[in-house]
């Protein structure tokens, strides 16, 4: 895609992948609003479309689609082409998929898919984007991942330990890259008013309504903290003390005290 010129430079452009819905529309709104063209990568082709055509005629931007199933070895490797060929100032690593339930059944397929949507992909995808960030000496990555994160997650296990990977991960590549130009962050939201809950199938109807934020509050924080450099972002001063209790308090509590609550959300 064509970066275009304008009166104040090359435009900047974005990768959002999971771009069809919930946080990943989200961040194309904001980004749209901030005069980022757009690449949008997800499965759904006619959600992108809709998204694309009104990001145009509203923002007058750039806005390509990618319909792509990023389990599926073919489609990510053309998506790793596009990036290493038209390196992106920006690649937002937002999509990903939960489950909930015993470990032992669930479907064994569907657990290895999450773990390379959640894990595997967004590392390929920043091994795609940081020779070209570098080599410029600027470009920015955020990774979407969870405050499940933080602590180990029963009966959501795959989803935690794959949201868990992907903080340790950012916070390892940060420190590798002091000095290149290249930012990195990781997103921490707690419970966004999106489609996951239903998709996963969390019974979330239990969760206060001060636990909650909304999908334009969160890409703000995100936003707004990549702008000052920020590592971590943890929107929201509830889940900030929730991720600080959650990193003080004995593993051997947090685990059970999940445990009480995931198994509540499932029925169990």
């Amino acid at each position: 895609m064509a970066t275009g010129d304008s009166a104040s430079g090359p435009r900047r452009r974005a990768l959002v992948t999971g771009a069809s819905s919930g946080i990943g529309a989200g961040f194309a709104e904001g980004l749209a609003r901030q005069q980022y063209d757009l690449v949008l990568v997800a499965r759904r082709r006619e959600r992108l479309a809709e998204m694309a055509k009104r990001l145009r005629e509203r923002r007058e931007i750039e806005v390509e689609i990618a319909a792509a199933d990023l389990t599926d070895p073919a489609d990510l490797a053309r998506l790793v082409e596009t990036i290493e060929a038209t390196v992106p100032d920006l690649l937002v690593n937002n999509a990903g998929v939960g489950s909930v339930g015993e470990f032992a059944g669930l479907d064994p397929a569907r657990e290895m898919a999450q773990i390379q949507l959640n894990a595997a992909t967004p590392v390929r995808l920043m091994r795609a984007a940081l020779p070209g960030m570098i080599a410029r000496g600027h470009g920015s990555i955020i990774n979407v991942s969870s405050l499940a994160g933080f602590q180990p997650m029963p009966f959501n296990a795959t989803y935690g330990a794959t949201k868990a990977f992907l903080l340790s991960f950012s916070e390892a590549l940060h420190e590798e890259l002091r000095g290149t130009g290249v930012r990195v962050q990781v997103l921490c939201p707690g419970f966004t008013r999106t489609e996951f809950q239903e998709q996963a199938g969390i019974d979330a109807s239990s969760v206060p309504g001060f636990a909650w934020m909304g999908v334009d509050a969160v890409v703000e924080a995100s936003l707004h903290g990549l702008e000052r450099g920020e590592l971590l972002c943890i929107p929201g001063p509830a889940n900030r003390l929730l991720a600080a209790v959650q990193r003080a308090a004995p593993h051997a509590l947090t685990r059970r005290l999940a445990r009480e609550l995931m198994s509540r959300s499932i029925g169990d």
